[in-house]
């Protein structure tokens, strides 16, 4: 019995220990700050000018990313859509009403797999359909990348410099959690409390049959603006990376 049972032991940690072929890691060995010096990925943007950027993941919506648009152009504020492909096909005329506004669109996959576990073939497809998709509708194709639900290793990291997109993740302290609809109140406190200079706020304009994200914004716009705050597009936020290295070399 204690022979069987040796062979046993080793073929069930074998199994836990191996992943499927093609299939990369959940989590990578290098920290944040490896891909923040390197300008591999960004979380935000430390600076001394009251910008903020809303970004938006899962859209577009005829409905509820309609709704956050009007509210976005009565507040003056620009943001940056992470739009999922096969809804940018659904619904092409959202996608080019967030373009000519001003807003910025990012690439969030087609289908919105999980990418803890994904090969490099599906990676490929998911962001070269979605693409695709952007292109037909606005006419050209984004330049930045979110992963769903943040999932990223170092394969990822590389096929996004390979192919022209950098990956963009959000604030830790400003995830509203919105797709839970944990409550109007909890999303808006969440955004204000935590406001700082630069942060990426991370919303979503597509949560099924939820107005959540909508109400909070009727409540989070006009109270940032009248604290000073702008509201940029994520390409904007990055535009003050080299200002702030500028201000604080002079001021060093």
């Amino acid at each position: 019995m204690r022979k069987l049972c040796l062979p046993l032991l080793f073929v069930i940690t074998f199994s836990l220990i191996t992943s499927p072929a093609g299939a990369m890691p959940s989590a990578t060995s290098k920290k944040r700050d490896y891909y923040e010096q390197r300008g591999e990925i960004v979380w935000e943007v430390p600076t001394p000018k009251k910008v903020i950027a809303l970004t938006f993941d899962d859209g577009p919506d005829d409905d509820s990313t309609v709704r956050i648009l009007d509210l976005l152009k009565q507040y003056d504020a620009k943001a940056t859509f992470f739009v999922v492909g096969n809804r940018v096909e659904k619904y092409p005329e959202v996608v080019k009403r967030e373009v000519e506004e001003g807003h910025e669109i990012g690439n969030h996959s087609f289908s919105h797999p999980s990418f803890e576990r994904i090969g490099s073939r599906l990676i490929t497809s998911e962001l070269d359909k979605t693409q695709e998709a952007v292109y037909k509708a606005v006419g050209q194709k984004p330049v930045l990348f979110r992963p769903p639900g943040g999932s990223y290793s170092e394969s990822i990291v590389q096929f996004c410099k390979n192919n022209g997109l950098l990956m963009i993740l959000w604030s830790w302290h400003q995830d509203t959690l919105d797709w839970r609809k944990p409550g109007v109140d909890r999303i808006v406190n969440k955004v204000l409390k935590n406001a700082h200079n630069g942060d990426i706020v991370l919303m979503h304009d597509f949560v099924s049959n939820g107005t959540q994200t909508s109400d909070a914004l009727e409540i989070i716009l006009p109270e940032l603006k009248k604290r000073g705050y702008s509201f940029v597009t994520i390409s904007e936020l990055l535009s003050y990376r080299e200002q702030t290295k500028n201000y604080m070399q002079v001021n060093h």
